[in-house]
């Protein structure tokens, strides 16, 4: 993934020819605020009232070329990394006596099992935690940064990131998911439960909350998802039948993949509970020949769904609602949900049981995709806070909540971790080609933002620390079961 070009990126993504000498420019401020951007409101930039356009994609687009993922550019406002030889007969500048500054960092790395990295202080020591070579430097932009990190690591090592404070001179997915590997073997700290404990925002998950949730970070605007996602905006873990396959490819076969599982029927009713752009309701109405529903809080997606199906004529056989799903009502032969389960809030899950219940015929059946843990831990502050606020990723036990009060019986359980690590590489490395656009549309502050939350998606999936659920399961007296699962990888018809 590391890019091996010899240059300097600038903030905005652009390049310019420089040598380097292993320093940042001195006490240089953060990204600059583009006009008529708030710092935190994540907001697009428009020219008058409104969003940015919303209409659906048309056959007169031009198509986009696959990226290849081997070709990802070096990181825009991040340091070039040295070269191996260089980089491995480093010598760390030492400072003699004690200092505050090399304290608190040795400090913030032992909390994360001290990761083989190098930080290097705004006067130029470096400090080193690990034995092992460091694989990326880590450059501290001035002294106010420490006292944020060391006083909040786990948010405010991601606002330094964002704000140009911290500044990377390397890989960035390769330096989180050393920190991720690290943080694995580490053992608990009082220090380290304190600052977790510190960190922890309870968020609401009431309609009115739930809503303000997903505006946060679904109604950023169509264009913006367009630019890095596929052709049918699919915004959940693609299935990749090879590992040479595309994104468009890998998303498809995501969508069969789903269908299969539930062995749909012509004829059937679906009902979806967050269905995004509409991308797999459509799909399964035009492969598979069922009525959907689809319930979804986000009003541009709901409003780029309906116009699609419009478009396609599919509108007789797909309902997009602009409701909670607490509200389902009716009955079905089939519930999915894929990407949704993240914002329902654990405190909820045994009322989205009873949502279930309620709407399944005697012989439905449904499932459940979802970004899942190994064991119980809250969301990344920073990530919660900043990019999707009222998120949780659930363990395979906590899931049960909502099947066992039903006597649901479960069915089948994938994991497809590996799949969202190839999924997410695609992601950044179209992000990374789309930055100019994404920083006139918001500010370079927005462009670092997410590329560090695209980025520590990547580690974190990769390191293990985060899994990619999918469960299938009906009512526990449905005798309507397969007998195995050979209709999983069957040609679709």
């Amino acid at each position: 993934m590391r890019s091996t070009a010899r240059e300097v990126k600038s903030s905005d993504g652009r390049s310019r020819a420089a040598h380097l000498n292993g320093t940042i420019p001195s006490k240089t401020a953060g990204p600059s605020k583009a006009a008529g951007q708030s710092k935190t409101s994540g907001q697009p930039k428009t020219s008058g009232a409104g969003a940015p356009p919303t209409n659906p994609p048309s056959s007169a687009e031009p198509q986009r070329t696959e990226p290849e993922l081997g070709t990802l550019p070096q990181h825009a406002g991040e340091l070039t990394p040295k070269a191996p030889t260089q980089a491995a007969h480093r010598t760390p500048a030492r400072a003699t006596g004690w200092n505050w500054q090399r304290y608190v960092v040795r400090k913030v790395l032992a909390l994360g099992g001290n990761p083989p990295l190098a930080v290097v202080l705004p006067q130029g020591d470096e400090v080193r935690a690990s034995t092992e070579p460091p694989i990326a430097w880590i450059h501290v932009r001035d002294s106010g940064v420490l006292r944020r990190v060391f006083c909040n690591p786990y948010y405010q090592f991601g606002e330094a990131y964002t704000d140009g404070g911290l500044q990377v001179e390397g890989d960035l997915v390769e330096v989180l998911t050393a920190i991720e590997h690290s943080l694995q073997g580490a053992s608990p700290s009082l220090l380290g439960k304190f600052y977790a404990w510190a960190a922890r925002r309870p968020r609401r998950h009431s309609l009115a909350a739930s809503r303000e949730n997903i505006h946060h970070h679904y109604d950023l605007g169509n264009e913006f998802y367009k630019l890095w996602l596929d052709d049918s905006l699919a915004y959940t873990c693609a299935y990749f039948p090879t590992p040479e396959a595309s994104l468009e490819t890998a998303q498809t076969a995501k969508f069969d993949h789903v269908c299969r599982k539930l062995r749909l029927r012509a004829g059937e009713s679906v009902v979806e509970a967050g269905g995004g752009w509409g991308g797999l309701a459509l799909h399964m109405a035009r492969h598979y020949g069922v009525s959907v529903r689809a319930y979804n809080i986000s009003h541009e997606q709901v409003e780029f769904a309906r116009q699609r199906a419009q478009l396609e004529g599919l509108q007789d056989r797909v309902e997009f609602v602009e409701d909670d799903w607490r509200n389902i009502d009716g009955q079905y032969d089939v519930f999915a949900s894929v990407g949704m389960l993240e914002h329902v809030g654990l405190p909820n899950y045994r009322r989205l049981g009873e949502v279930i219940h309620r709407c399944l015929r005697p012989a439905g059946r449904g499932l459940i995709h979802t970004i899942g843990r190994n064991r119980p831990q809250p969301v990344d502050p920073w990530i919660e806070r900043r990019v999707f606020p009222g998120s949780y990723a659930p363990t395979l036990a906590q899931m049960m909540r909502i099947f066992e009060p039903c006597t649901f019986a479960v069915l089948d359980v994938e994991n497809l971790r590996l799949h969202y690590v190839q999924t997410l590489r695609h992601w950044l490395a179209r992000f990374e080609r789309s930055v100019d656009a994404i920083a006139e549309m918001f500010d370079e502050r927005f462009v670092r933002m997410w590329r560090l939350y695209l980025s520590g998606s990547i580690a974190a999936f990769q390191a293990g620390s985060t899994q990619l659920f999918q469960v299938v399961f009906a009512r526990g007296s449905s005798n309507d079961v397969p007998l195995t699962r050979t209709h999983l990888y069957c040609d679709a018809e």
